[in-house]
C-alpha cells in the first residue's frame, strides 16, 4: 500500500527534493507551506503556515479526510538568522523558535493522535549539526535546532508503545536557497571587529560548497521509508566525525576549535 507522507516546507531545498524522491517511489505526498504554489509535479500542495495552529489543524484534517491515514510526517520547514547575541532583538529570536521549533510542535500535536489511533507511524524532524556544535553568531539557529533534537529524543520514549518511530536528522552544510534566505543582522560588526561578517561569510561558503539538495533529499527519503530508523542520525560523512568528536573532546576545547573557524 502506498505510504501517505506529509512534509512541511516542501517547495524548495531539501524539502522539495525529499518530496520529489518520495513521490517517485510511489508515495502519496502532501506538502505544506506558506506559498500558494511551487510543489513538485504529483505532490499535493496545501497552503498552511506552521506558525498558525488553526491552519495546521485544518491541513491535517483535510489530509486524513482524503487519504485516510498519515504514515510519515517530515518536519522540514525552517529558516536561519545570524548575528551577535548582544545585538539580536528578542522578537527575532522568538520568530526563529516559532518556525523551527514550535512549527514542529504544532505539526506533531496534530499528527500524533492520528498515528496513535492507526497503530503506528514515523515522525522525522530536521535538526542540524549546529545542535551539538553550537555556531557563534548563529546562536539562535543552533539553539532552535538543539531544542528539536532534545524534544525528539524525549518523544521517542513517549510514543514507542504506540508503534510510532521518531528520528531527528542533523544535516551539515547543504547547498540550497537557505543561505540566501538567511536573515543577516550586521548590527555590532564594528564593535566586534568585523567578526560577525567574517563568520557569516565562512558559513555561507561552507553551505554553498556542501552536499547538494538532491543528495540530502534522497537521504531523508530513505530514512522515511526504511524498515528501521535511528532516533538520531547525521547527514554527511565528515559531519558524522565532527558529531562523534563532541562526545569525546572537552567542551572548552570544542569551543576553542569552533571559535577558530567561525569567530576569528
Amino acid at each position: 500500500m502506498s505510504k501517505v507522507v506529509v512534509i512541511t516546507g516542501g517547495t524548495s531545498g531539501i524539502g522539495l527534493e525529499t518530496a520529489k524522491a518520495l513521490q517517485a517511489q510511489g508515495c502519496t505526498v502532501y506538502e505544506l507551506s506558506r506559498r500558494d504554489k511551487g510543489a513538485a509535479p504529483g505532490v499535493r500542495h496545501i497552503t498552511a503556515d506552521v506558525t498558525d495552529e488553526q491552519q495546521v489543524d485544518a491541513a491535517i484534517e483535510q489530509i486524513v479526510a482524503e487519504a485516510g491515514r498519515i504514515d510519515v510526517l517530515i518536519n522540514n520547514a525552517g529558516f536561519g538568522i545570524s548575528g551577535a547575541i548582544e545585538f539580536t532583538e528578542t522578537a527575532e529570536a522568538q520568530r526563529q523558535f516559532d518556525v523551527n521549533f514550535f512549527g514542529m510542535v504544532r505539526m506533531n500535536h496534530a499528527v500524533l493522535p492520528v498515528m496513535r489511533r492507526q497503530g503506528g507511524g514515523r515522525i522525522i524532524s530536521m535538526s542540524s549539526v549546529a545542535a551539538p556544535i553550537a555556531i557563534p553568531f548563529q546562536a539562535y539557529y543552533s539553539a532552535s535546532k538543539a531544542a528539536v533534537r532534545t524534544y525528539m529524543l524525549a518523544l521517542a520514549s513517549e510514543v514507542k508503545p504506540y508503534g510510532i518511530e521518531t528520528c531527528a536528522i542533523m544535516p551539515g552544510d547543504i547547498a540550497t536557497g537557505f543561505t540566501a534566505a538567511r536573515r543577516k543582522n550586521p548590527a555590532g560588526d564594528d564593535v566586534y571587529g568585523g567578526r560577525i561578517s567574517r563568520s557569516v561569510a565562512v558559513m555561507e561558503h561552507d553551505e554553498q560548497t556542501g552536499i547538494t539538495a538532491a543528495e540530502a533529499g534522497a537521504f531523508v527519503a530513505r530514512k522515511a521509508l526504511q524498515k528501521r530508523v535511528p532516533v538520531l542520525c547525521t547527514l554527511g560523512g565528515k559531519y558524522k566525525i565532527f558529531v562523534f568528536l563532541t562526545r569525546l573532546l572537552p567542551y572548552r576545547l570544542m569551543v576553542w576549535l569552533v571559535g577558530l573557524i567561525y569567530a576569528k
